[in-house]
């Protein structure tokens, strides 16, 4: 065999073998990097959690004023 044909098996031989398999685990890699929630985003999270629930309390506060003020505010709507 010529030096010629032992690289183009060794090439063949190649593209059949590792380079899907390092593909395949690649992409592999990647999708479970994504899966997990960073944690800037489990922050991020938070901070709408608690905005959200500083906003719900802020609503029942208004809702109790206009209970108090007027009484039939809810049925007017």
């Amino acid at each position: 065999m010529t030096l010629q044909e032992l690289l183009t098996i060794a090439l063949i031989l190649f593209i059949v073998i590792p380079a899907p398999l390092f593909i395949v685990l690649h992409f592999i890699t990647k999708w479970k990097q994504t899966r997990e929630i960073s944690r800037d985003d489990e922050q991020t999270i938070e901070e709408l959690w608690m905005s959200s629930q500083r906003t719900d309390e802020r609503i029942e506060v208004l809702e109790k004023i206009l209970d108090d003020e007027l009484p039939g505010w809810r049925k007017r709507r």
